[in-house]
């Protein structure tokens, strides 16, 4: 397939994630105001997408509370910059098996609950966009699972597109793709769909041209595609999405560090971004332009 360069292109900023990388970094944000510092701030970079989690303010660790989403947000909206708000959906679908002899029940750590629950604060917040992990897979750790059956997903997508927020799939291998173009198929999801390209994130899809090139290539034409890569090889895939003809995720979700032994933080890695965009000869489009391109409904808070 000839490669079409993307021109207009926007940067999501995915500011914390979720991920044990609070005590490797003093720039990944924990507590509801320090995310969304970090999320103004990239948007001042150039973001035009804020891509959020929420933490315990005091451990870091991974959290679910609505009042923490409610705190984010509000800041978020009240600030002087305007982004495109996008909330994590992906929490409560973690199984962490026991022993290879025993593996029930369950581990520690493990966040199975049901669909209305995965989505409660998506419909107290009404973000423009939130994410849908469309497959389950083997996740990075030895006996940790990431949990999306056919059922939850279309569960999920059916509550997204009635409040009116436009999932953005996170494909992290070629079968989640070929998943979402059934869920769009069957009427769950809207046309044309949003799409995040996950490489390097073990074991999906691996962090390689080739494989980012059949993510690419399994994206229908009229659907929208972002893409990023784990680690040091997150600005080589700021310049292979947009070569691709896509758009770019950075942020500290993904990558720690800016260069060799230097910690980043969220407006460094946005303002390298917007660097080699711009180098490339594309335009770094912003959040009104992405709303027009995808549709969005800006909505106002409960």
């Amino acid at each position: 397939m000839p490669l079409t360069m993307n021109r207009e292109v926007f940067i999501t900023c995915a500011v914390t994630g979720s991920g044990s990388t609070q005590d490797r970094s003093p720039h990944v944000p924990r507590s509801p105001k320090q995310i969304a510092d970090s999320a103004i701030a990239a948007a001042k970079a150039g973001a035009a997408v804020a891509h959020c989690h929420v933490r315990d303010p005091q451990s870091g660790a991974p959290s679910r509370d609505l009042a923490y989403y409610r705190e984010v947000t509000d800041r978020i909206r009240e600030a002087e910059v305007d982004v495109v708000l996008n909330l994590t959906a992906g929490m409560g679908g973690d199984i962490i098996f026991g022993s290879s002899e025993q593996p029930f029940p369950t581990a520690a750590g493990t966040d199975m609950v049901g669909a209305t629950e995965r989505v409660a604060h998506i419909a107290e917040c009404l973000p423009e966009i939130c994410t849908l992990d469309c497959g389950t897979m083997n996740f990075a750790e030895a006996d940790y699972v990431m949990t999306n059956t056919p059922g939850m997903l279309t569960a999920m997508g059916t509550m997204m597109t009635k409040l009116g927020v436009k999932p953005e799939i996170e494909a992290f291998d070629t079968g989640h793709l070929w998943y979402a173009k059934q869920l769009v198929a069957d009427g769950v999801l809207d046309s044309p769909a949003l799409v995040q390209l996950c490489m390097g994130v073990p074991w999906g899809a691996p962090d390689d041209l080739n494989t980012f090139m059949a993510m690419v290539n399994n994206v229908p034409d009229d659907w929208t595609f972002s893409g990023f890569g784990l680690g040091r090889n997150q600005m080589a895939y700021v310049a292979a999405s947009v070569l691709a003809g896509g758009n770019v995720r950075v942020g500290l979700e993904d990558n720690l560090w800016l260069d060799k032994g230097v910690l980043a933080t969220n407006e460094q890695l946005v303002d390298r971004a917007v660097t080699i965009i711009e180098n490339m000869g594309a335009r770094v489009i912003g959040p009104q332009a992405v709303r027009d391109k995808l549709g969005l409904i800006k909505h106002v808070p409960r």
